[in-house]
């Protein structure tokens, strides 16, 4: 969910909920009004019936059965209410009600009391004997004999009951007139000035934070390098006085600090693979020299058995003398491949076709060892040829660093073997072998560089590696737009396999 469509959802939310709470209180603030006034309104015709005639109870007593008259001409201009004459203990005696009330019939004393008493309240709510199911707005006055007793102060209640109204049909077409459709409109009004409001600020809002998240896309593809047409901060938005602009404020500034690091880190780079390369390319010429002149040393000694002590050391230092003269050559080889600048030259080739190349290469090699090693080739003839766009060179020499660490790694009666096979779009080119296998814990570790497992010697030659040939095979890969996996069990072979991009049929 985007940030703008948060906004709009909070604002539709708020406003919402804001409506529903004003018109809750406008409904809550209009009815306590209606009950205020109507209970004023009962309060002041008691008080005047009171006034005017202060010996209800006595005449009551004289004529009970048309007192209920009486009570129905006081009411006769209210509308909407019921008049009853309680005693003291709220029993109904008189009622203007239609309702035939049961003998002895009472209502709640509690809100009698509090509506007669003083001070006076906003409004009683008590019973409405004639509908009992629900509350009504009443008032009381103290009604007292004309001759008061001092055991008797109070002789009862006059009881007002004012009933809700209900709208005739009508009172309903003038409520709809001057209320639903002024209300409706003023509505209406509110929400397309709500509704414009939010909009203007949502875009007011969101809009430096999508001219941020805009340049920083845009800096993402372009980068950080110096080459780039024109500087990334000019991308960014101008900073305003408020938290987006100090956010680009900010931004700019991580900016400014990641390209000047990045720009020494450049120069760092470039520093360590000129400096390879050009070590590299100095130690070939007097490791080439040393190696010749040990090889014509070892083979004058080869027959001289005064010599053969000399011949020993000769050997020694042949080895290590090739040893450090493929190391120097993977250096330059992996300072070459790292050049930004470097290019492949691609050609589409049937992948298994170059295995079989390698196999014939190494083919003398496996033999003297013990080791069977063949180029495999898929048996089902239906099989999709693994064409790949592939540089030569670099592949064949990929593949002959994997097949190199195979065999150094194999004892006599192992097999190593080569494969390629096209499948969901890639090319698969394998070189597995029965050997001694690698530990689980050096598996995520071969490829980095100048890496060497406590278990890198070979037992077949005795030589471990530099921790440079599968870092090769790994760039190689990387730069054919593919990657390397691996798949070992200690004490039972590896399996290693470059995946590569198929080339079109």
């Amino acid at each position: 969910m985007s940030v703008r469509l948060k906004i709009a959802l909070t604002i539709f939310i708020t406003g919402a909920l804001t409506a529903l709470g004003v018109i809750a209180t406008v409904l809550f603030a209009f009815q306590r009004f209606e009950h205020e006034t109507t209970y004023q309104r009962a309060d002041a015709f008691l008080g005047r019936v009171v006034a005017m005639y202060d010996s209800l109870f006595d005449a009551y007593e004289r004529h009970p059965e048309e007192f209920n008259g009486f009570l129905r001409n006081l009411v006769l201009f209210e509308p909407d209410t019921q008049l009853y004459l309680l005693d003291a203990r709220g029993t109904v005696l008189s009622s203007t009600g239609t309702a035939r009330l049961p003998p002895g019939f009472k209502v709640a004393l509690p809100p009698v009391q509090e509506a007669a008493g003083q001070p006076a309240m906003p409004y009683v709510m008590g019973d409405d004997p004639e509908r009992m199911d629900a509350d009504a707005v009443i008032a009381a006055r103290p009604v007292r004999r004309a001759l008061i007793r001092n055991d008797e102060p109070l002789a009862g209640y006059l009881y007002l009951v004012c009933h809700h109204p209900v709208l005739s049909e009508g009172r309903l077409q003038v409520f709809g007139s001057t209320f639903a459709k002024p209300a409706l409109a003023a509505i209406v009004g509110v929400v397309v000035l709500a509704t414009l409001l939010a909009a203007w600020i949502i875009a007011a809002v969101t809009r430096p934070l999508r001219q941020l998240t805009g340049a920083v896309a845009n800096i993402s593809q372009r980068g950080l390098d110096d080459g780039v047409p024109g500087a990334p901060e000019a991308l960014l938005p101008a900073p305003t006085p408020d938290e987006f602009g100090q956010l680009t404020a900010a931004f700019g500034m991580m900016l400014d600090t990641c390209r000047r690091q990045w720009a020494a880190l450049r120069r760092l780079d470039h520093f360590r693979r000129e400096g390879v390369s050009n070590l590299s390319h100095d130690l070939r010429s007097p490791l080439t020299a040393t190696t010749a002149c040990l090889e014509t040393l070892e083979g004058r000694w080869a027959g001289d058995a005064a010599r053969e002590a000399d011949r020993g050391l000769v050997v020694m230092a042949l080895r290590n003398t090739r040893n450090a003269a493929r190391l120097v050559q993977s250096l330059g080889d992996l300072a070459q491949l790292d050049e930004p600048e470097f290019k492949l030259q691609t050609e589409v080739l049937d992948a298994g076709e170059l295995l079989d190349d390698i196999a014939l290469r190494f083919g003398e090699r496996a033999a003297s060892q013990g080791v069977a090693l063949q180029a495999q080739h898929p048996g089902d003839a239906q099989a999709s040829a693994p064409f790949a766009a592939l540089d030569i060179e670099l592949f064949e020499r990929a593949v002959a660093n994997l097949v190199d660490n195979a065999l150094k790694f194999c004892r006599s009666g192992d097999r190593v073997t080569l494969a390629a096979q096209r499948r969901d779009g890639r090319v698969e080119v394998s070189v597995s072998d029965t050997g001694t296998g690698i530990p689980a814990a050096d598996v995520p570790h071969l490829f980095d560089r100048f890496y060497q497992s406590r278990h890198s010697v070979a037992p077949a030659t005795g030589e471990g590696g530099k921790g440079l040939g599968l870092a090769i095979v790994k760039r190689i890969a990387e730069l054919h737009g593919g990657d390397v996996a691996v798949d070992s069990v200690w004490g039972a072979g590896t399996r290693v396999t470059m995946i590569l991009p198929a080339a079109p049929m």
